[in-house]
C-alpha cells in the first residue's frame, strides 16, 4: 500500500467449516488467514478486470 493510503476494515462472518478450510488453505499457502482473503479478493478482481476492463476508482479528495 502506498504512503498516504488508508486501510479499510471489513468485518466478515463465516461458518465453522469455512473458517477451518480457510485457515488450512492459508497455512498451506504460507499466508495468514487475512492475507489469504486479500489474495483471493485480488485474484477475483484481476479475473473480472481481464474480462470486463479496468475498474476505475473515484477521485478521492
Amino acid at each position: 500500500m502506498a504512503a498516504g493510503e488508508k486501510e479499510k476494515h471489513l468485518g466478515l462472518r463465516i461458518d465453522n467449516e469455512l473458517h477451518y478450510k480457510l485457515h488450512y488453505l492459508s497455512r498451506y499457502e504460507g499466508r495468514s488467514a487475512n492475507g489469504e482473503v486479500l489474495y483471493l479478493i485480488r485474484q477475483a478482481i484481476e479475473r473480472f478486470e481481464a474480462e470486463h476492463g479496468k475498474i476505475e476508482l473515484p477521485n478521492e479528495k
